[in-house]
């Protein structure tokens, strides 16, 4: 029996994770579920956004799915946090298209793996009234950790090429760091093609010609702006799944926040979510359950009947789930 820290958080979080367990309960694996609160509402119930119970839950589970939280001024990210407190320090985002969706093009699968414990989101920000400052801790130990990580999935993946992003020509210690840790790294996979772009250029290229890349390892703010430009290639953010892996724990949510706008109407699309879970199991070496998971997810959508209203439809956030769930059994 696997060990799952259910953290739901604010707004559509709660709506997509209630979703996502109903599809796990469906699903020939045995679960236990344990409950975390994070976020806005957390914080205004118990005066943080991330209690310390909340880490204890997550610490000793196998993995934990996340929903969303929403922003409180003046106060750190639960979800950024709590990520660092798990030390899961490669955050991977695939980018697909899917048959059914409109799509900058058909032929694009790749992923995007984003440094996930420093670069300027180490949130140490300081100042007075006329001048900010906020640090942008680049460290060659966690740039090569990162870049060894995008080089073994894309062994996995069975592709070819890896592409760093960065801005070493402006950014010249920091990124001129990262640059050179990532060939250091490069070193070790003689058989995979490497390259290197600007991020303001491969902001470009994502949109001109996304076919061409398979594997893009960037630092943090980088790789979290390109993961949501290259959602709005394939669908948007609906359809954007997440894993945050370390060395012993898993996090896994969904790329979208938590969309107050339409929190509680029951029409958010919970694909990102359930495919969230899906890297879940292949992170827990339930591959098989994992893939007829995404299977199942591409099957509703192609047949383009029940859709959530971001996709064009009018279906509701569990009327999707239970499509979903009808392919699985």
């Amino acid at each position: 029996m696997y060990k799952i820290a259910v953290i739901s958080g604010d707004g559509i979080g709660k709506e997509v994770m209630e979703c996502c367990e109903y599809l796990l309960d469906k699903i020939d694996i045995n679960f236990s579920f344990e409950y975390g609160e994070a976020g806005f509402e957390c914080f205004n119930k118990n005066g943080t956004t991330l209690p310390e119970e909340t880490l204890k839950i997550a610490n000793k589970s196998d993995a934990v799915l996340f929903g969303a939280s929403t922003s409180t001024p003046g106060e750190p990210s639960p979800i950024i946090n709590l990520r660092k407190e798990l030390n899961v320090y490669a955050n991977i985002r695939p980018i697909k298209s899917y048959k059914g969706v409109k799509c900058l093009r058909e032929d694009i699968d790749f992923v995007i793996v984003r440094e996930n414990t420093e670069g300027l989101y180490s949130q140490v920000e300081y100042g007075d009234e006329n001048r900010m400052f906020a640090e942008r801790i680049i460290t060659r130990k966690a740039s090569e950790r990162i870049s060894k990580v995008a080089f073994n999935l894309c062994e996995k993946r069975g592709e070819s090429q890896v592409t760093c992003v960065h801005k070493s020509n402006v950014l010249k210690k920091t990124d001129g760091v990262f640059k050179e840790s990532f060939y250091n790294i490069a070193k070790h996979y003689p058989h995979i093609k490497t390259e290197d772009y600007y991020v303001d250029a491969m902001a470009m290229y994502l949109i001109t010609q996304p076919q061409n890349f398979d594997v893009i390892v960037a630092s943090n703010l980088f790789g979290d702006i390109l993961s949501d430009e290259s959602a709005g290639l394939v669908g948007g953010l609906g359809l954007a799944p997440s894993g945050n892996i370390g060395d012993h724990n898993g996090l896994f949510e969904p790329v979208h926040g938590s969309a107050p706008d339409i929190a509680g109407k029951n029409i958010a699309n919970p694909c990102s979510m359930i495919l969230s879970a899906s890297m879940m199991l292949d992170y827990l070496g339930e591959g098989e359950t994992a893939n007829s998971i995404k299977t199942a997810v591409e099957k509703v959508i192609a047949e383009c009947k029940i859709r959530t209203p971001d996709l064009g439809g009018d279906a509701s956030t569990m009327d999707v789930t239970k499509a979903i769930v009808k392919e699985l059994i």
